[in-house]
């Protein structure tokens, strides 16, 4: 761990097709060209000798740092204080827009705020993982770094006309870029990275920065404008807002589960898994926390992009279902799973995976995902079409004659299917929101067909699915074991939340899987996965707990579990997968789904407390 920063050291950028992790010390250790899911330029989160990065930091061997966002931005200021003087860099990327695009920047101003600064500065891309070689060349202006596969990554100087002093020190180190950079109180100077520029570099005078700085300032806060909470946490549920649009990708209107791949679950464990993707769980979740923030332009471009997969079919041959469980964010399907072998991983966990084998699994709790989250959009004004609807009736036909049978999850184990009650639960909400959305609108339907399953789904969980000795629904049938995806049973409205059965699923969920606030998702001793190791407690589910404590009326057990889970952000207010018995974040950063359940958990806590 001392070669690696913490996992929670870091702050995001994007442009919204891609994203860039810049650590508490100023180093860019994670950015992929041209999209999210693409092979990486700077790779160090990975592996710190051979994946690359991008550093700035001070030449002092003693100083202080700290990181913020500027309000209502997604621009990343990293401030270094030295006895000498205090410096800070600036980092943002310019919005790219809803066209996709190979060419990308990362803007990186250093300045001095007070005394002198000295800073060294490294370039050293590996492009395609680390897979590719590189020369670099240093014309009259800048730098460019040229990959023998064709890609490549431009340095422009950000200085004014009469100030040699960047482009005068730069050197190659190798085929790698270093200098110095001195600066008096007040001076600043900079770079842009750009990538597949259509030109060679050039000067970028700091008026040019300006406007770049002030339009990317100005996106920001007028999409935040857009918000309608005005409850309490706005701060951290705005940060969450900017957060879920980082990692939204702009020309489809895809959720990515999480900008990053192989971040491990456990240190020194096999649980690493590329999370660059858009699930459709994950992503029907967006629909609910963003029309409920008001956000209804990006609500509507994932329904526009859950339309089109439901059209397409993808594998309705196949028992794996009409909807495949996860795409690449343009909505194609090839996501074959390899192992990048010449890497040693986050604090050397091997393996370092790109791709995910899981997305040819049977997750039927999809279908349910889906049609929740149209039958939401649809309630909020954003309705389905004849088209749209026609592709659902087909959905619906396949699921009508597989929703009986085993599957992997939503954990997505890898130890064998089997009949997960979560999975019928979300079948029984796919069936119970169908009809709804064709009795509001006249729709043709097979009403009496859909109601008969959907009514068999549900005497099935309730002889199945419920342990009378545990009190308590269960992980799958035929086990005792416990699974706080159930948490969502009573927010779907499968149960009543004040239904004795639920209090005490309740009750037993959090003797068992909560631990002083925090929600594991399962016990893998007592329900082997099929993997190695074990895991920390899931921020998702300690999010959920908390939605479901406040819908069962516990307000004050939910205030408080938010409020220690608010404890356990990053500095930014940032959130990873899991978080293990040191308070340590572990897993992708930042998580989307974990962000999306902060802000439902916040908008129903709100709405509980404003009732009392």
């Amino acid at each position: 761990m001392d070669d690696y920063p913490l996992i929670e050291n870091h702050g995001l950028l994007g442009d919204l097709q891609t994203a860039a992790l810049v650590t508490t010390e100023g180093t860019v250790d994670w950015l992929c060209f041209p999209r999210f899911d693409s092979p990486s330029v700077f790779g160090a989160l990975l592996d710190k000798d051979k994946g690359g990065h991008c550093s700035v930091r001070p030449v002092h061997t003693m100083y202080a740092t700290k990181q913020l966002y500027l309000p209502d931005t997604a621009i990343l200021v990293t401030r270094f204080m030295t006895e000498a003087g205090a410096g800070e860099v600036l980092d943002f990327m310019p919005v790219t827009g809803t066209t996709a695009t190979p060419c990308h920047r990362l803007v990186r101003m250093v300045r001095c705020v007070r005394g002198s600064m000295t800073f060294e500065i490294d370039v050293a891309p590996r492009f395609d993982y680390g897979r590719t070689a590189h020369r670099l060349h240093i014309p009259e202006q800048g730098a460019v770094f040229a990959a023998e596969n064709g890609e490549a990554l431009t340095v422009h100087p950000i200085r004014e006309p009469e100030d040699k002093q960047l482009v005068d020190i730069l050197t190659g180190r190798g085929d790698d870029l270093h200098f110095t950079l001195t600066l008096q109180a007040g001076q600043q100077r900079g770079l842009v990275l750009e990538s597949a520029a259509d030109g060679p570099p050039r000067q970028i005078l700091l008026a040019e920065y300006q406007e770049l700085f002030d339009d990317t300032r100005r996106f920001w806060r007028s999409w935040l404008s857009q918000s309608q909470y005005s409850g309490r946490w706005r701060e951290m549920v705005e940060r969450s807002a900017i957060t879920l649009k980082l990692m939204t990708y702009a020309p489809s209107g895809a959720l990515v589960a999480a900008p990053t791949t192989a971040l491990p679950e456990q240190l020194g464990g096999e649980r690493n898994w590329d999370y660059r993707f858009t699930w459709i769980r994950d992503a029907a979740f967006s629909v609910y926390a963003l029309l409920g923030l008001g956000f209804t332009d990006e609500a509507r471009a994932f329904i526009v992009w859950l339309g089109d997969r439901v059209g397409e079919r993808a594998g309705s041959e196949g028992d794996s279902g009409p909807l495949n469980i996860m795409y690449r964010v343009d909505g194609s399907s090839d996501l074959e799973e390899e192992i990048l072998e010449h890497w040693e991983g986050y604090a050397r966990s091997a393996p370092v995976r790109v791709g995910n084998g899981a997305a040819t699994q049977l997750q039927l709790d999809i279908y349910g995902e889906a049609l929740d989250s149209i039958y939401f959009a649809h309630q909020h004004g954003i309705r389905v079409g004849h088209h749209g609807w026609t592709s659902l009736l087909t959905n619906l036909d396949w699921l009508v004659d597989h929703w009986d049978q085993a599957g992997e999850g939503l954990w997505e184990t890898r130890g064998g299917r089997k009949h997960f009650t979560y999975g019928r639960v979300m079948s029984w909400v796919a069936f119970d929101r169908a009809l709804r959305l064709a009795e509001s609108h006249g729709r043709p339907a097979a009403a009496a067909r859909w109601s008969a399953e959907r009514d068999a789904i549900y005497e099935q969980i309730m002889a199945k699915g419920w342990s009378e000795g545990r009190q308590a629904f269960v992980q799958h049938y035929g086990s005792d074991v416990l699974d706080s995806s159930l948490l969502r049973m009573a927010t779907v409205g499968f149960v009543i939340p004040e239904d004795p059965m639920w209090t005490s699923a309740l009750d037993a969920m959090e003797e068992e899987l909560v631990s002083d606030s925090l929600v594991y998702r399962y016990n893998p001793e007592a329900s082997p996965d099929g993997l190695r190791g074990s895991e920390g407690t899931f921020s998702l589910c300690t999010f959920m707990y908390v939605d479901a404590l406040a819908r069962a009326g516990r307000t004050d057990r939910a205030r408080l579990v938010f409020e220690k889970m608010m404890g356990y952000a990053n500095h930014l207010g940032l959130y990873s997968e899991e978080i293990d018995l040191t308070g340590r974040q572990l897993g992708n950063f930042p998580q989307a789904f974990t962000h999306l359940a902060l802000i439902d958990a916040a908008l129903t806590l709100n709405k509980a407390l404003d009732r009392r």
